[in-house]
Parts: C-alpha cells; sequence; structure tokens
C-alpha cells in the first residue's frame, strides 16, 4: 500500500463537474488531486447534449443555471471546446403552450436574462425546417452549447498547470474520514474529499438520496444549417421533471460539424447500457412531429448515458451530513454541464471560507437529513 502526499482537496471523478471543482480550488491556492477510473471528460459528460441553458423550474434552478451561465460566458475556450451561442428556441405547440412562452418571457425579463418571443411566421423564418403551423416560440440568445468532454479536459490542463495532481485509470474504492482509497490500494488523504462521481456517486456512498436516470441521444451525418438553434418544446419541462414514468420530448442541437444532436428520453429502473428500441422509437418520432425532415436524414451514432437525479431536482453541494471531510458536487441531472462551473465555485467557496457567488443553502445536501441508504430517493418532489 502507498500513501501519496497529503492534500487539501482530493476529488473523486474528472467529469466537467469534477474538473471545474478541481481549478476553482487550485485557482485558490489549494493543494489539489483529482482521480477518475477512466478518462477525463467519460461518463454522464460525455453522453449529454452539452446544452448551457438558464431554467427556472424553482428560484434555486434559476440561481444555480444563471449564474453558471454568466461564467461559461466569461470562460476563454479553445476553439476544439465548440462553445457557440446558438441561442435556445423553444417552441410552442399551440396556444397554451404559447401563455406558458409568454410567462416565461416575462419572468426572464424580470430577473435581466435576455429573451423575445417569436410569433409563427418570425419561427419559421428562424427554423424553416420546423413543422408548419406552430403556434410561436421563446428566443434566449445567450444559451449556448458546447462539446463537454472537450471541456472537461481543458479545465483538468489549467488545474494541473496550478499544481494539482491528475490521476486517471484509477478507481475509487472507498471515500471518507479524509482518505480516497485507490483500487490499487493506494491511499490519498486530504483535508477535504470532494464527491464528483455522478450517477455513480451512490457506489462509494450508498445513503446517497440519487437514483440513475437513463437518457438516449442520436447524432446525424453533417447536415449544415438544417438546424440553427438549440430547439426544445416547452412541453419537455413536464416530461423532463415528471415522476416514474419513461418519457420523450422534442430536444434537438445544431453541432459545429455540421451534425444535428436529437434527444431526449427519461427512464427510472433500467441501469442498462443498451439502446432501448422502444424509446428510441419514441424519441425520433417525437423529433419528426417537430422536425418532419428529421425522418430523411442519416443516423450514425446513437448512445446512451446515465444523470443523477434527486427527489428535488436539485443537485447536492455541500458538506456532507454523516462526514464533514466530504463535500458533494453531484446529483445535478440533465444540468450538470450547465451548473459545473457555479458548482465549483460554491465548493471552493465553502472550502477556504469565501463569499459564494450565490446563497449555498438550497443545495446543501442537509436539506434531506440524515439518510439510510436511498431513503427517499423514489419519492418525487
Amino acid at each position: 500500500m502507498s500513501v501519496l502526499a497529503r492534500f487539501d482537496v482530493a476529488i473523486a471523478g474528472g467529469g466537467i463537474v469534477g474538473c471545474a471543482c478541481a481549478l476553482a480550488c487550485a485557482q485558490r491556492g489549494l493543494r489539489v488531486a483529482l482521480v477518475e477510473r477512466d478518462v477525463l471528460g467519460s461518463g454522464a459528460t460525455a453522453a449529454g447534449m452539452g446544452h448551457i441553458v438558464v431554467m427556472d423550474d424553482s428560484e434555486a434552478q434559476f440561481a444555480l443555471t444563471r449564474s453558471s451561465q454568466e461564467l461559461w460566458r466569461r470562460l476563454e475556450l479553445p476553439l476544439a471546446a465548440e462553445y457557440v451561442e446558438t441561442g435556445t428556441l423553444w417552441v410552442a405547440m399551440d396556444r397554451e403552450e404559447m401563455e406558458g412562452a409568454e410567462r416565461k418571457c416575462a419572468s426572464y425579463r424580470e430577473r435581466g436574462v435576455p429573451c423575445r418571443l417569436l410569433t409563427t411566421r418570425e419561427l419559421a423564418e428562424a427554423e424553416p425546417n420546423l413543422a408548419p403551423g406552430l403556434a410561436g416560440g421563446l428566443l434566449v440568445p445567450q444559451d449556448a452549447v458546447a462539446y463537454p468532454p472537450t471541456v472537461a479536459l481543458e479545465l483538468a490542463r489549467r488545474a494541473e498547470g496550478l499544481g494539482a495532481r491528475i490521476m486517471v485509470g484509477r478507481a475509487v474504492k472507498a471515500l471518507g474520514h479524509g482518505l480516497l482509497l485507490l483500487d490499487d490500494g493506494t491511499e490519498v488523504r486530504a483535508e477535504r474529499l470532494v464527491q464528483a462521481q455522478g450517477a455513480d456517486a451512490t457506489i462509494a456512498m450508498p445513503e446517497l438520496p440519487i437514483r440513475k436516470r437513463k437518457g438516449h441521444l442520436v447524432i446525424t451525418d453533417r447536415y449544415p444549417g438544417f438546424v440553427r438553434h438549440q430547439l426544445v418544446e416547452l412541453g419537455y419541462l413536464k416530461s423532463a421533471h415528471g415522476t416514474e414514468a419513461d418519457s420523450v420530448a422534442f430536444n434537438v442541437q445544431p453541432r459545429t460539424t455540421g451534425q444535428v444532436l436529437i434527444g431526449s428520453s427519461r427512464q427510472y429502473g433500467d441501469e442498462s447500457s443498451k439502446v432501448d428500441q422502444r424509446i428510441l422509437s419514441a424519441m425520433l418520432a417525437r423529433a419528426v412531429v417537430y422536425l418532419p425532415g428529421v425522418s430523411q436524414l442519416n443516423v450514425i451514432r446513437v448512445w446512451t448515458g446515465f444523470r443523477a437525479a434527486t427527489p428535488d431536482k436539485l443537485p447536492l453541494i455541500g458538506p456532507s451530513v454523516d462526514d464533514q471531510t466530504v463535500w458533494l458536487a453531484t446529483g445535478h441531472e440533465g444540468l450538470g454541464i450547465t451548473t459545473s462551473l457555479a458548482t465549483a465555485e460554491l465548493i471552493a467557496a465553502g472550502l477556504t471560507g469565501g463569499q459564494p457567488l450565490i446563497a449555498p443553502e438550497p443545495y446543501l445536501p442537509g436539506r434531506f437529513g440524515k439518510l439510510a441508504p436511498n431513503v427517499n430517493a423514489g419519492k418525487e418532489g
């Protein structure tokens, strides 16, 4: 057994959240170790769409997504990160959904988020391949897309440049009481540990109120200009935050390569990485309702991934209830890419006694009390 030099912070999980935490801590002068069992930017980071979006399902969700989006806009990234402010176009199928768009627009404007409503004609001009006759939409121009694995690598590279120790191909067998025990017997000791393993966080910490929520994505061949914005149906909000039922929703993204990324789906209870043909067919059929031309596109790859879902749809960010050496940065479900930077800032501020950029209380793990393994995981708020 070997023991590495003692660190101020040791982070389990080298996805985009873990890499962002490593950089934020290193920027504050902390001695950082980052451990990833696979490659940096794998797991949910590699499987996700990379949509950087403001969401307002709750005040806490809005605060975290908006503050993080502002951090993304200040983050200078290489071209390989494919960061582009495409804007999100929330598409209204009918008058009822258009009224929802109007409410969302008013709420965003009150909070200083640029946005504007589009009529049926303006929507067709903005996205000519959308189905005719849609009621309109809401454009949020500062929303963006990026290629998450490359961003994670860039954040880790910057952290390493500040002295962080990066360890890949090493799995964390146990986590707690100032110690990460790795699969080869190595002990990584630190004053604080950060659990950033996403949907796999319950392997080392089975008491966490996290469940895996499976999703499917499809990418096509290159069709430059087929879509221009991130397109999302307003009904997505219902499916994304539903309870136990499997669901699909229209969610399509343009890539800088000219490819079209198609989502989305959500499933509980299926922890197989295999493609579910029933869900895949339903997801593509939903896309065709909004973008009929999707049926003519050549699909080149389909894959699945797992989101880390909590009962109240908010991540766990802050000190563990049972072990004050452990801090949590997990449970982001489908917003881990968006909220990675704000999560990291909250973690780093908490560890150093700094001023947090937003109130940390809504995300503190203590809101669930002391939990037996997954005791609240099946209860949807």
